[in-house]
């Protein structure tokens, strides 16, 4: 019992037949816990943090190479000289550098069993940043945290990435990247964006390249002039940017129930991934300070790493404790918050660390580069099961991907049907260059024989429709030839059905050929031996990285205000 005043001690309160009893008129905090049956030390444990409790937590965080930590600290009321007890999830006590863990566990509903942890603060590092991983395909070296991006392919593949992109960047623009949805406009601009990457650095096109990006920078700045059917609109009750569809049509689940933040890190995070490709292809469109104020915009929307900032909540969507972000908005439901697509959380993720690449913003990149480590990290014990995942009950890790996680459950299906390729597949898309970094390749071989290969639940070869590529694209992680053959149609497979509203046959196609699929891929280049245009560079800091031991939350861009002059206000909702 923790008292506000002097007028009550905690001698007031008795205990009687499960019954609290005392005085009235009683201001203050009574704490209460359950011991378990079995761990007679329990006692002890809780009496160590007797009185002490925590009222808020703070973060921080610095990179340093391939190596960054984040700290957890929490402020305290009641006592002062006892620690708190507070729970660490499993990923937690995989990284943890600090405090004292004790024997004390309790039953989470959806993430296996936490440990209590006597600490005021709590500091977990990790050690394989995926700082290499660049707009290049990244090839793993087996299970572990380390690769190479591949930059260099056969002539012969090039030559096929060629004719495809050509005949791609053909397509009609506006009808994929102009739909009025922010969700399929950014799909469809992060796929444009991935082939002018493939025509210029894979397919050594700079032309083809730079005919493709000429449109693509026009319907991106469409957006960013705020010109498509659904205008964006800044919204003052809740702080944020939102589609103003639901305000037109007084439909609050328009756009997937953008105006009510649901999923805000998907539809923006594909925009932010394109703005990177498109300063990288050219760098001068960086220059025009509207574009770039726009985009961080978007960060600041999601991801942003500024805990007083007058115009956004720091950390929408990421939650720094659960290891994930948060999908669902403002509506309340009985099972708590959710998210169902883990690999489009991590897309946002890289493409923060993309965008601050391409601009020049180290602590930004090197907070994309300590959440797709901590993401690596969390999914794999609570998103994707392989056979040794002793995280998750048995009975469910056969499914081996989570479907849509709750905070009170799991739910082996998604919001848009049942089939095997949904449930799975949404957990693969969009397949870029870090996918590989996350998925790792034990997992995907036993999910590929579990579910898609000839002996599965549903065979890839029994899949139609955008899946279809997903499913096969997603199989160049482990049997690469295969993946490459199917999208340079040398099997005689690949049909244009294949691909959905976010892919790309020349995408595909150069992604399966670097990690492995063509035997002249094997020209390698890491992060150290290259600058962002691609042209040789003398490495600099820790294993060739730039270093930054600041703690990069809390610091601010030169773009510090909400800057767009034809963004649109809404005051109430």
């Amino acid at each position: 019992v923790t008292t506000q005043t002097e007028t009550y001690s905690a001698a007031s309160f008795t205990l009687a037949n499960g019954t609290v009893v005392g005085p009235q008129d009683f201001q203050g905090y009574i704490q209460v816990a359950k011991l378990p049956s079995d761990n007679p030390d329990a006692r002890a444990v809780y009496s160590r943090s007797a009185g002490a409790y925590a009222t808020s937590a703070r973060i921080s965080g610095s990179v340093q190479g391939t190596s960054g930590s984040y700290t957890l600290e929490w402020q305290k009321q009641g006592d002062q000289n006892k620690p708190l007890l507070m729970f660490g999830l499993p990923h937690h006590l995989e990284t943890l550098a600090s405090g004292e863990r004790t024997d004390v566990v309790l039953a989470t509903t959806t993430k296996g069993y936490a440990t209590g942890i006597l600490a005021d603060s709590w500091t977990l590092t990790e050690s394989e940043l995926a700082v290499d991983v660049g707009f290049a395909p990244w090839r793993p070296d087996g299970d572990s945290g380390t690769g190479e991006s591949v930059t260099s392919l056969s002539s012969s593949t090039q030559s096929m990435l060629r004719e495809i992109a050509m005949s791609e960047l053909s397509q009609n623009f506006s009808e994929q990247a102009n739909q009025g949805s922010l969700y399929f406009d950014g799909k469809a601009l992060a796929k444009f964006a991935t082939i002018c990457y493939a025509a210029n650095d894979l397919a050594d096109d700079m032309a083809l390249s730079q005919s493709g990006l000429v449109k693509l920078k026009e319907f991106f700045a469409l957006h960013v002039d705020n010109q498509m059917e659904w205008p964006l609109v800044y919204d003052e009750l809740w702080g944020g940017v939102v589609s103003s569809q639901a305000y037109s049509t007084g439909d609050a689940n328009a756009d997937f129930g953008n105006a009510i933040y649901n999923d805000h890190h998907f539809h923006f995070g594909y925009f932010v991934y394109t703005a990177a490709v498109i300063a990288y292809l050219d760098p001068e469109w960086k220059n025009d300070q509207q574009n770039v104020d726009w985009v961080n915009m978007l960060v600041r929307d999601y991801a942003n790493s500024i805990p007083d900032d007058p115009y956004f909540p720091m950390q929408r969507n990421f939650d720094w404790y659960h290891g994930h972000s948060w999908a669902h908005g403002l509506t309340q439901v009985d099972d708590g918050k959710d998210q169902e697509s883990s690999s489009e959380d991590t897309m946002a993720s890289y493409a923060i660390k993309m965008w601050g690449q391409a601009i020049g913003d180290e602590n930004m990149e090197a907070r994309g580069n300590l959440m797709l480590a901590v993401q690596r990290r969390s999914l794999n014990d609570y998103y994707l099961y392989a056979d040794d995942n002793s995280v998750q009950p048995a009975r469910y890790t056969g499914n081996r991907a989570a479907g849509i996680l709750f905070e009170n459950k799991v739910d082996h299906t998604t919001y848009f049907g049942a089939l095997p390729e949904y449930i799975q597949g949404i957990h693969m898309l969009p397949l870029l260059p870090h996918t590989p970094y996350i998925r790792q390749q034990t997992f995907v071989q036993q999910e590929w024989d579990d579910y898609f290969g000839d002996s599965g639940l549903k065979p890839a070869t029994s899949i139609s429709g955008g899946w279809r590529g997903v499913v096969e694209g997603n199989r160049a992680t482990i049997d690469p030839v295969f993946a490459y053959d199917f999208f340079s149609n040398a099997s005689g497979d690949f049909r244009a059905e294949y691909l959905d509203g976010g892919a790309s046959q020349t995408w595909y196609l150069a992604y399966a050929a670097a990690l492995g699929g063509d035997a002249g891929a094997n020209t390698k280049a890491r992060r150290d031996d290259l600058t962002l245009d691609g042209r040789s560079a003398q490495a600099s800091g820790i294993d060739g990285v730039k270093t930054s031991g600041e703690n990069f939350f809390g610091r601010r861009s030169r773009f510090g205000s909400l800057r767009s002059s034809r963004l649109r206000q809404r005051t109430s909702g």
